[in-house]
């Protein structure tokens, strides 16, 4: 059983086990087109699934700087997972947000809906379908989803440290 914190109590969810799932502070607002040395935000429009390949590509050279053999790709992948869920299962623009930091990588996607994603078996009959959040709870260290007054945000983390 996975433990996860929404707002102010615990909540366990399914039958997924792996790492912990829990809620993290309100990152603040700002430009959304930023990249410095250790933060990349991208707003993203909706139903434009040509940001995919661009964050890719933004969030690699961000990482070219964090030296972790094996954490970029799996960043990569996790990241098109949340900005694709985000882009195709809602019908709003989504905010980026990477940070490395002293404690490793966090990537946020906001979106403006308030539905929360739900962690689904894949159905051999939807090829690649329903395996998003699949992966970010296999291979993140930690996640979470965060209610907002409006929408929400999915997050992951990886730690500091070598694959």
């Amino acid at each position: 059983m996975k433990r996860q914190v929404r707002g102010g109590g615990p909540v366990v969810s399914g039958a997924f086990s792996a790492k912990t799932v829990k809620t993290a502070e309100e990152p603040a607002d700002g430009a959304t087109g930023r990249q410095d040395g250790s933060q990349l935000r991208r707003r993203l429009r909706r139903a434009d699934l040509r940001a995919v390949p661009e964050v890719r590509r933004a969030l690699r050279e961000l990482l070219s700087r964090w030296g972790r053999p094996g954490r970029s790709e799996i960043a990569e992948l996790l990241t098109s997972e949340l900005v694709t869920n985000a882009l195709v299962h809602t019908d709003s623009d989504a905010v980026l947000t990477a940070t490395v930091g002293p404690r490793g990588l966090r990537v946020e996607v906001r979106d403006f809906l308030g539905r929360k994603p739900s962690l689904r078996s894949a159905n051999a009959d939807e090829s690649t379908h329903g395996r998003g959040l699949v992966l970010v709870q296999s291979l993140a260290d930690e996640w979470g989803v965060r209610p907002h007054d409006v929408g929400k945000s999915v997050w992951f983390e990886l730690n500091g440290g070598a694959a």
